[in-house]
């Protein structure tokens, strides 16, 4: 089936999904016209979980376009060709199929949701239907959110359109993305339980806050990130998980905050990634990056994990997923955002642009993260440890890219990182951006190409 950009009405006869553990388990509906649907709870119901089955579909290669596009990882030489080249070489094609495949991956996420949306009049109950808008507007702020990062200008969806609907076909400046998102994010934190008040692995009021978090850093909103973050971090709902580790491999744990899910060895549900960051995968560490993360630091073995076997080669690969089978279908869930990753942001809101601060909050958030690494802690925190911390911290979690890009250092990092031997390409600013897909503009000539492609 032809997949195109956001008509992606042709979706709706193969629109539901059986999916994960937990919450994603209902019985999928074929070949059904949406008119005929969507009219009770249950069915209403089984839209919601079609946007976090969506979910599953963008997050298999978003490691391509972010973690391969910065200073943190590489192919195997072996494997360096084709479209997964061009990541790492920042040398990346309009027609690249995997670019491709994001725009459309999060534009049917938000044509699911607003499909709900549209359908909420269908049901009972006042606090049901404040949760169903609650996890539609929050997945659809998400999507617009990756999409803004990863291409600039991109169109605003805000209801199910038609291909007549051509105003809706050209791009939106980041300022009107950028306060749509964050309008849904607030409806989102209004109308969303907290963790104990919704089925683990579902949209809550913290995973709201905590993207709405990073929605007002990337704005340079620093106060209203402090005070969001703030509010999460006292919540009590989530907290550091004692060893490093174990975020990983005890999963849905407290210092989750929101994560898509997926099933071992299940056809439907399974997931990719992990063999991509296996030693005969695709994304491996950067010398650039091992040579940086102190040899006492407890999270080490986790991040880099030598596999002697296993494969074709031995070699480097990232331990935050569980070790390679002869098959894909591995079933860690991705994080989209955890507690750690709040706490390094309040102390980003704190620091506020500035180059160092000795402010004790800061020094707290910043400090809890470096206690369970076993490092020691700092007295004045600058904007260069804030940088490192995270880049450690989250590496191979699709962060340090767009980090970068918010800390205002990414062209000067990516241009010295291109001129080491290792990733041998040559960068420019324009590289930070990706293509608009050249198939969407072919379709859509409202569409206009990003500058340097």
């Amino acid at each position: 089936m032809k997949k195109y950009f956001i008509i992606t009405l042709l979706f709706l006869n193969m629109l539901w999904f059986n999916s994960c553990e937990d919450f994603l388990n209902l019985s999928p509906v074929s070949e059904i016209g949406s008119a005929a649907f969507y009219k009770n709870d249950k069915e209403v119901e089984a839209g919601v979980v079609a946007i976090y089955s969506g979910m599953e579909n963008y997050v298999q290669n978003e490691w391509a376009l972010t973690e391969l596009r910065s200073d943190n990882s590489h192919n195997r030489v072996e494997r360096s060709e084709g479209e997964w080249k061009e990541f790492e070489t920042m040398n990346v094609q309009t027609i690249n199929a995997t670019v491709s495949d994001y725009w459309i991956d999060n534009y049917n996420v938000i044509f699911r949701a607003n499909t709900v949306l549209e359908n909420l009049v269908n049901v009972s109950g006042t606090s049901l239907k404040l949760q169903y808008e609650g996890e539609a507007k929050f997945a659809r702020a998400l999507s617009h959110f990756n999409l803004v990062r990863a291409f600039g200008d991109v169109p605003i969806i805000d209801k199910v359109i038609k291909y007549t609907d051509k105003e809706y076909f050209a791009r939106d400046p980041q300022s009107e993305v950028y306060g749509f998102i964050e309008s849904d994010l607030l409806t989102a934190i209004d109308n969303l339980p907290g963790r104990s008040g919704i089925v683990v692995g579902r949209a809550t009021k913290g995973a709201a806050q905590a993207i709405l978090a990073k929605v007002y850093l990337t704005c340079k909103d620093y106060e209203k990130a402090k005070t969001l973050l703030g509010q999460l971090i006292s919540s009590g709902d989530y907290s550091l998980m004692p060893i490093y580790n174990d975020v990983f491999y005890k999963e849905r744990n407290n210092e989750i905050i929101f994560g898509v899910q997926f099933i071992q060895d299940d056809a439907k549900n399974s997931q990719g990634f992990s063999y991509q960051f296996s030693q005969i995968g695709l994304g491996n560490a950067t010398v650039d990056l091992m040579s940086i993360v102190n040899p006492a630091d407890k999270r080490k073995p986790t991040l880099f994990y030598w596999h002697p076997t296993g494969g074709p080669i031995g070699g480097w690969e990232c331990g935050k997923f569980q070790p390679i089978t002869l098959t894909q279908n591995q079933g860690n869930d991705w994080i989209i955002i955890r507690y750690a990753d709040v706490l390094l942001m309040h102390a980003e809101a704190i620091l506020a642009g500035n180059a160092s601060t000795t402010d004790a909050s800061a020094l707290s958030s910043f400090n809890a993260v470096r206690t369970r690494a076993g490092l020691s802690t700092v007295t004045t925190l600058t904007k260069g440890l804030l940088l490192t911390e995270r880049r450690i911290e989250l590496c191979f979690e699709n962060q340090r890219l767009y980090d970068l890009i918010r800390f205002g250092a990414a062209e000067t990092v990516m241009a010295a990182f291109a001129s080491t031997p290792e990733p041998g390409f040559e960068f420019n600013s324009t590289d930070l951006l990706l293509p608009i897909p050249q198939r969407e503009i072919d379709l859509y000539k409202e569409l206009e190409q990003n500058p340097g492609y």
